[in-house]
């Protein structure tokens, strides 16, 4: 006897709920709003189609499309509902929806993980799927929840506000991810360069490890907010002195993830390479430096979000007339919340393409790691 799905179950309810609902939302706005009844019948009837399914791999994820697409229309209906009048005034059947929509995107998430776990290319479409649906779904109860209680934009405003004011603010924003960048580039490559060396050094010379490693503990726990008005000092208003906090940010990091790498080999590879009479650097380049990789990419990628919010925390403290930090304080002060928002939504993107890159490189890299194998098994 098949286990009860109490996911499926509760989007068949939430489908019922929505669809009896769809009338109360139609008697307030017939002329606009009464195509949804159709498409709240549609959504119960692939909600309760998908909570059946039991097969696993592609199939199952066949399975998904009709559903994703039905809360797709339903969640296009309800999102254009907000613009014929909705806003700041839903009833309780456009709210019965929205939980309709979410549970279905919910219940086709977990159908696609579980499909997931046949084949390689379904783990390949459910790695794109899984995170599409997800945000979308985020996305949507964001919109709907902020616009449907008439959330004021200045406490925060909608998904759909926040892009249309990074639609318009193109060049500006372009003008602050450039002076930004300048800050997070050469403070990551001096900050990760440095850590990375005197990690080597460190293991080359022991006795450096009992002196360094506090020191740089001590730096690692330094507040940026003390740190980056001295770097402003010292290194002036520019680039400069965002990259000086960046270095601070990152060194530690960096310095810690390889120490632990150079310290992963077994005594039983170290011990063959001295059967071979390898020396120091023959023994770091074909040994410890290759079985270090997961470890210093890992350092990398640490670094790579931090180095984004160093270097915009610092520009609230000192800064030319452009820049992300800048650009966030003189809008907060302005209550321009929205322009804040997209200003954040650039930071973001930019932040996680780095992070991409740095995981795209690391596949084409250790690809040969055993760590690897074992993430692809």
């Amino acid at each position: 006897m098949r286990q009860l799905d109490p996911i499926a179950l509760g989007a068949d309810i939430a489908a019922v709920v929505s669809l009896l609902g769809s009338a109360s939302v139609g008697a307030v706005f017939a002329d606009e709003l009464r195509p949804m009844a159709g498409l709240f019948g549609l959504a119960l009837l692939l909600a309760t189609d998908v909570s059946r399914r039991s097969r696993q791999g592609p199939s199952q994820i066949r399975d998904c499309i009709l559903p994703l697409i039905a809360a797709l229309l339903v969640g296009a209906t309800l999102v254009g509902a907000l613009g014929a009048g909705l806003d700041g005034k839903a009833t309780w059947g456009f709210w019965a929806a929205v939980i309709a929509v979410w549970l279905t995107a919910w219940r086709v998430v977990t159908a696609l993980i579980a499909a997931g776990r046949e084949g390689r290319l379904a783990r390949t479409l459910v790695n794109i799927g899984v995170p599409l649906v997800f945000g979308a779904t985020l996305l949507f109860l964001w919109e709907v929840i902020v616009r449907g209680t008439g959330v004021p934009s200045v406490i925060l405003p909608a998904p759909s506000a926040i892009f249309a004011r990074l639609a318009s603010s193109v060049p500006t924003l372009a003008v602050d991810f450039v002076q930004t960048l300048h800050g997070v580039a050469a403070g990551y490559v001096i900050g990760c360069g440095a850590g990375f060396l005197v990690a080597v050094l460190m293991d080359r010379v022991p006795f450096l490890q009992r002196g360094l490693l506090p020191i740089g503990n001590l730096v690692s726990a330094l507040p940026i907010v003390g740190v980056a008005p001295i770097m402003v000092m010292w290194f002036g208003f520019d680039w400069q002195s965002k990259a000086a906090v960046v270095v601070i940010m990152t060194f530690f990091p960096m310095l810690v993830n390889t120490n632990a790498g150079l310290a992963a080999t077994g005594a039983m590879e170290r011990d063959l390479m001295k059967t071979y009479a390898a020396n120091y650097p023959a023994t770091l380049l074909k040994l410890r430096l290759p079985a270090a990789l997961p470890f210093v990419f890992n350092g990398l990628k640490i670094c790579s979000t931090l180095a984004l919010i160093g270097a915009i925390v610092a520009e609230f403290f000192g800064t030319p007339i452009y820049g992300m930090g800048f650009r966030i304080n003189a809008e907060v002060g302005r209550m321009n919340i929205d322009m804040v928002w997209a200003t954040i939504v650039v930071a973001a993107l930019f932040g996680s393409l780095f992070y991409g890159l740095i995981g795209l490189i690391e596949r084409q890299v250790t690809f040969w790691h055993a760590s690897y194998r074992q993430r692809s098994a």
